[in-house]
C-alpha cells in the first residue's frame, strides 16, 4: 500500500520538475550566447551576446563591440542598442556588424527551446547558450 508520505513526495517531485522545466524556457537573463552563424572569411570570430540579470547586454560582434538593453514582457522583446566601439574594422565586417545590430533592434518576439533563443522580427536570429 502507498503511504501518504510517498504520495506527497511524488507530487512535490513532479511540481519541482515542472518549475525547473518552465524556468529553463524563460528569457535567458544572466546568460552568454553565440549567434548561430558561420565565421566570415579569414576569421574564426562569431558574434556573441552576454545578457545580464536585468537585460543589459554586452555585444561582441564580427569586429565591433558595444552595449545594449533587452526589455521583455511575455513573449514580446525590445532591444535598444547603445553606442558601438569602432575597432578599425574592415568595411565588410563593419557593415555586417551594423546589419546585425539593426536586426536585433527590429526584433519583436522571442522563443526559447532548450539552449536556443530565437529572436523573431524581419530577420530571425538564433543564439545558442555557451557551454561551460
Amino acid at each position: 500500500m502507498v503511504s501518504l508520505k510517498q504520495v506527497v513526495c511524488a507530487a512535490a517531485a513532479v511540481l519541482l520538475t515542472c518549475a525547473v522545466a518552465r524556468a529553463e524556457e524563460g528569457f535567458p537573463f544572466g546568460t552568454e550566447m553565440t549567434l548561430e552563424a558561420v565565421p566570415q572569411p579569414g576569421s574564426k570570430r562569431i558574434p556573441n551576446i552576454e545578457i545580464g540579470d536585468h537585460g543589459e547586454v554586452v555585444l561582441e560582434l564580427w569586429c565591433k563591440g558595444g552595449k545594449g538593453q533587452f526589455s521583455v514582457a511575455g513573449n514580446t522583446v525590445i532591444f535598444v542598442p547603445g553606442p558601438l566601439q569602432d575597432r578599425s574594422c574592415l568595411p565588410a565586417k563593419a557593415q555586417a556588424d551594423d546589419e546585425l545590430v539593426a536586426a536585433l533592434a527590429a526584433v519583436e518576439t522571442w522563443k526559447r527551446q532548450g539552449d536556443v533563443l530565437t529572436l523573431i522580427g524581419p530577420k530571425t536570429l538564433r543564439f545558442r547558450t555557451n557551454g561551460n
